[in-house]
């Protein structure tokens, strides 16, 4: 779905039908506590914003990338529907991604809202900003806020929140493994950050769940001319496109696992993603699983579409949240990592879901277990591996 970069509140009003489709009850699971009411948010019934004046700052890839800031987005849309009296909701585009230039976009802004969004990790440093302008709220997503030196910073007025992209990567791994055909299957990146590889490690980790538990035998395949180094120089292989912003080479890799075999492809790559649904599009038989909301829109080919499920990251229901917690005078500053226990990772089923009855029973029984913490999925520096891991 598309949505206009500057927009009122009487303008936002048309396009709340198009809202909400990652974390309802109609399209993620019933095994999922993100499709159960959230403890927050706001109902109908309650009392409007006071003027809030909102901004979200997103990179090049826009509030309508179809996936991580359209998400974000979201949130806010569906706080208005709920809460209305927003005087302005600006998207401010920061086109490099560069961290000083992103957080230079905020400082630009920061006198003229009440709230500004930033999703992403390019926007950690924006805690110096946040403790000289203490009247100004902040929602950072996919980050915690760092000082100067790097360090975790905790202020009043900014709320920073990170998940556990290695759960919902470990679904995507499960669903990739219960619906594959030649038994091969790959995930495919941007940029191997810490949240990407997260999502590899995941996606690889449920793979092998799948194939010890459930009696597959998929095979993850990597293309080492792309394989990933991370934060600390280490190599942990998967197939990085470098970029979040390049979804030719995306569709390069794509087309190359294709060649290979696999059969479905899980991309966490933000805006690179679209070239591996341009590839899938073009082949015959091939899976996508979405990443970070439910794109299953983005997968209509003809009468058909390639989207299997999608990997959540509850980040529209965060946000929603937090920007009620801020109109209700309970906002609290803090850093969070949230899991499937508090309804924030999960998988769509219902209508926006391809998956066999088999491989949804299976991924139920999966997510409780995830969710009580006897599977705990590899990620990049939880000490453990997609061969060894908690529950496997």
């Amino acid at each position: 779905m598309k949505f206009a970069k500057r927009l009122t509140a009487l303008a936002l009003a048309s396009v709340m039908a198009l809202g909400l489709a990652a974390c309802n009850p109609e399209t993620t699971s019933s095994s999922t506590p993100a499709s159960t009411p959230a403890s927050g948010s706001a109902s109908a019934a309650e009392p409007a914003a006071e003027g809030l004046k909102i901004a979200i700052v997103s990179t090049a890839a826009g509030v309508d990338d179809g996936s991580f800031i359209q998400n974000c987005y979201e949130g806010i849309l569906a706080f208005i529907e709920s809460r209305g009296n927003i005087d302005t909701v600006t998207d401010i585009m920061e086109p490099t991604g560069d961290p000083a230039a992103a957080v230079q976009a905020v400082a630009d802004i920061v006198a003229d809202y009440d709230v500004i969004v930033t999703p992403g990790f390019q926007f950690a440093g924006v805690s110096t900003l946040a403790e000289e302008n203490p009247d100004t709220k902040f929602i950072l997503v996919d980050s915690f806020a760092t000082d100067a030196d790097g360090n975790t910073a905790v202020l009043d007025n900014l709320y920073a929140m990170m998940f556990a992209e290695q759960e919902g990567g470990f679904f995507a791994g499960m669903a990739a493994a219960l619906t594959t055909q030649t038994g091969k299957v790959a995930s495919v990146h941007g940029i191997a950050y810490e949240s990407n590889v997260n999502y590899q490690w995941g996606f690889e980790s449920g793979v092998n769940y799948a194939n010890k538990h459930y009696g597959t035998t998929a095979e993850v395949v990597a293309l080492p001319a792309y394989a990933g180094t991370d934060i600390t120089g280490a190599n942990v292989g998967g197939n990085y496109v470098g970029d979040f912003g390049d979804p030719a080479t995306a569709k390069v890799i794509a087309e190359t696992l294709i060649g290979e075999g696999v059969d479905v492809l899980f991309p966490a790559a933000g805006a690179s993603g679209n070239g591996v649904f341009t590839a899938a599009k073009e082949a015959t038989g091939v899976y996508v699983i979405g990443c970070d909301a439910d794109q299953y829109n983005d997968g209509v080919n003809g009468d058909a579409n390639i989207v299997l499920t999608s990997a959540l990251k509850c980040m529209d229901l965060n946000v929603e949240r937090q920007l009620n917690a801020i109109a209700d005078g309970t906002f609290q500053g803090e850093n969070v990592l949230l899991k499937a226990d508090t309804d924030s990772t999960g998988y769509v089923t219902g209508d926006h879901c391809q998956l066999s009855e088999d491989a949804l029973t299976a991924l139920a029984e999966a997510y409780e277990l995830v969710k009580s913490g006897d599977i705990v999925p590899a990620s990049n520096f939880n000490g453990y591996t997609p061969d060894e891991f908690p529950g496997l």
